[in-house]
C-alpha cells in the first residue's frame, strides 16, 4: 500500500521535490497531492522582474505542467488554500471545505514580502491590501503591472536596497523607464557589502541610469494620480520622490502561519532538524524558504551559530531532492536503509552576483573587517587559529573594487565590483574554500587590458549554474547535443532555472560551441 504524502505550497522548491518524487508514484509507493494557492503551476519567482520588462515569456518561466503531472498520477490541486491542519486526523483541510490525508505532510509554503508600514498602505501581515500603483514584484500579475509602467516609460519607485530590487531597478532602466531607488544606510547592500564596495556600487548603479535616494526613511505614500493610484513616496525629512509606480523590495518573511496554527514549533521560519523534520513530529517536514534547520539537541555545534532561512532557491532546491530520497525510502518500506541515509549536508554561505550591462558585482561571505581593523582582524584568533588578513584595491574613477578576506589564505569574505573575471575566479575559490595565491595582485590582474578573451566554460568541473549546482561542462554536452538556446539548456540540464546570474555564461558556452560552424 502506498504512502500518501502531501505538499503544501507549489513554488520552485515544491515543483523540483515532485519531480524527485514521480519515480516512486510511477512505482506505486507513493500517491502524491500537491496544493498551490495560486491558480499556476510553479514558475520561476526570481525572474518575475524579467518578465515583467519583456526580457523573457511567463511559459518560459514555468517549472511544472500541471496536466503531465495529473497525467503522472499526481492529485494536483490549484487555486486553492489550506485553511488548517489537523495532526491528530493527520488531514488537511481546504478552502473548498474538502480534506485531504496524509502519511507525510511537507510544508513548501514559501515567503511573503515585507511590507513596511506605511501610511496610505495597510500591511496586513497574512495578506497585505496594496493600493493601486503598488506592487511587491512576487507573482504573474505583479509583473503584468510593472511591464506596463516599463512600456510606457514610467516612473519607477523601488523601496529597497537588496540585491531583487537592484536587479528590477537595473532592468526597469534600461528598458526605458525611469527609476529611483530609495534605500536606508549609506549605500545599497547594506547588510551583505562593505563601505568602499557599497559606495562604488551606488555609483556603478548610477552611471547605469538608476537614481540613488540613500539614508532616507520613509513614512507614508500619495495616492493623487488620476486614478487614484500611487503618486509618491514620503520620506520623513519632508521630502517626496515623485513616481507612477512603487515597487516594495524589502525583504521576505517566512511562511509559517500554518505551522503555528497546527502547533509546530517555529522560530524565523518552520523549525526542522538535519533530517527535515519538524520538532517532534516525525510526520511533517518543510523545505525552502519557510524551513529553519535547527535541530533540538541544545549541544548540536552546527545548530550553534545557525541563521534562519537563506532565501535562496538553490539551497531549497538541494533540500528537496534529500528530502524525495528519504521519503521514497521510507514509503517503500526501507525504513532501516532511510535511517542510515546521510544527513542534508551543511549549506556554506551564500554568494549574492548582480548582472546587468555596464555592472558586474560578486559578494560572499562577512566582508566587514578593514586592513587596519585591529579589534576585528585579531577576533577569533585563539588556539593557533590564524588571524584575518585583509587585501583591498579600489578604483572608484573606473568603477573598480576588489577586497578579499582571508584566514589562512582561505577566503572568509569577498567583494568584487567591476571586475568579472577577478570576481569569477574568487568566486570559485571561495565555493571550493580554496588557498588565494600568496600574491593576491595576480587576481587583479585577470581583469588586466592584456589578458586574452574570457573563455566560457574553460574548466568543465567549474560551476556555471550555483542554484542546481551544474558545471560548465554539462551545458556543453548539452549543447553538443543539440541545445541552441538558453531555454533548452535549462531543460536539459536545469541550469539557469534559478536565478538567471549564469544566463549570460551558457549563452557564452552556446556561441563558443557554433562560432567554429559560422566561421
Amino acid at each position: 500500500m502506498s504512502e500518501q504524502v502531501v505538499i503544501v505550497g507549489f513554488g520552485p522548491v515544491a515543483a523540483r521535490l515532485v519531480d524527485e518524487l514521480l519515480p516512486a508514484v510511477r512505482a506505486g509507493h507513493v500517491g502524491l497531492t500537491v496544493v498551490g494557492e495560486e491558480a499556476e503551476a510553479a514558475y520561476n519567482r526570481v525572474l518575475v522582474a524579467d518578465l515583467g520588462v519583456g526580457r523573457t515569456t511567463a511559459d518560459a518561466l514555468a517549472l511544472s505542467d500541471a496536466a503531465a503531472l495529473v497525467a503522472e498520477g499526481v492529485d494536483v490541486r490549484l487555486g486553492v488554500r489550506v485553511r488548517r491542519v489537523d495532526r491528530a486526523r493527520q488531514q488537511v483541510l481546504l478552502s473548498g471545505g474538502d480534506s485531504v490525508h496524509y502519511d507525510r505532510l511537507v510544508f513548501a509554503t514559501g515567503s511573503r514580502p515585507v511590507i513596511p508600514n506605511l501610511t496610505g498602505i495597510n500591511p496586513d501581515p497574512t495578506s497585505p491590501v496594496l493600493p493601486a500603483g503598488v506592487t511587491a514584484l512576487r507573482d504573474l500579475r505583479d509583473a503584468d503591472v510593472l511591464r506596463r509602467a516599463v512600456d510606457g516609460g514610467k516612473r519607477v519607485v523601488v523601496l529597497g536596497g537588496g540585491v531583487l530590487g537592484l536587479e528590477t531597478a537595473l532592468a526597469a532602466a534600461e528598458e526605458g523607464a525611469t527609476v529611483t531607488v530609495v534605500h536606508n544606510g549609506p549605500h545599497p547592500l547594506g547588510r551583505n557589502i562593505d563601505r568602499g564596495g557599497g559606495a562604488v556600487l551606488a555609483a556603478g548603479l548610477r552611471r547605469c541610469g538608476v537614481r540613488m535616494a540613500g539614508n532616507a526613511r520613509s513614512t507614508g505614500v500619495e495616492h493623487n494620480a488620476p486614478d487614484g493610484g500611487f503618486s509618491a513616496l514620503l520620506l520623513d525629512d519632508g521630502s517626496a520622490i515623485d513616481g507612477d509606480l512603487l515597487v516594495i523590495s524589502c525583504g521576505v518573511r517566512p511562511r509559517t502561519e500554518l505551522a503555528e496554527g497546527c502547533g509546530l514549533s517555529t522560530g524565523a521560519g518552520i523549525l526542522v532538524d538535519h533530517r527535515l523534520r519538524a520538532h517532534h513530529e516525525p510526520h511533517i517536514f518543510a523545505v525552502g524558504d519557510c524551513a529553519e534547520v535547527r535541530c533540538p539537541d541544545p549541544d548540536c555545534s552546527a545548530c550553534r551559530n545557525a541563521t534562519g532561512p537563506s532565501g535562496l532557491v538553490g539551497p531549497g532546491w538541494r533540500q528537496a531532492e534529500w528530502l524525495a530520497e528519504y521519503l521514497t525510502l521510507l514509503a517503500s518500506g526501507l525504513s532501516e536503509e532511510a535511517g542510515v541515509l546521510p544527513e542534508l549536508p551543511a549549506e556554506k554561505p551564500g554568494v549574492i552576483v548582480l548582472k546587468a550591462r555596464g555592472m558586474n558585482l560578486a559578494v560572499a561571505g562577512d566582508n566587514s573587517a578593514d586592513p587596519w581593523d585591529e579589534e576585528m582582524l585579531t577576533a577569533g584568533a585563539v588556539d593557533g587559529r590564524p588571524r584575518l588578513q585583509v587585501a583591498q584595491w579600489a578604483d572608484p574613477e573606473h568603477g573598480r573594487y576588489v577586497k578579499m578576506t582571508t584566514r589562512g589564505g582561505v577566503l572568509e569574505g569577498l567583494v568584487a565590483v567591476g571586475m568579472p573575471r577577478t570576481a569569477a575566479e574568487l568566486v570559485g575559490l571561495f565555493e571550493r574554500s580554496a588557498e588565494l595565491p600568496a600574491d593576491r595582485s595576480l587576481l587583479l590582474r585577470l581583469d588586466g587590458a592584456d589578458q586574452p578573451a574570457a573563455s566560457s566554460g574553460a574548466d568543465r568541473a567549474v560551476t556555471v549554474c550555483r542554484c542546481a549546482g551544474v558545471a560548465g561542462g554539462t551545458i556543453a554536452d548539452a549543447v553538443a547535443g543539440g541545445c541552441s538556446t538558453v531555454g533548452e539548456v535549462s531543460k536539459s540540464t536545469r541550469a539557469g532555472t534559478g536565478c538567471g546570474g549564469c544566463h549570460d555564461d551558457i549563452r557564452g558556452l552556446i556561441e563558443k560551441h557554433f562560432s567554429p560552424a559560422a566561421a
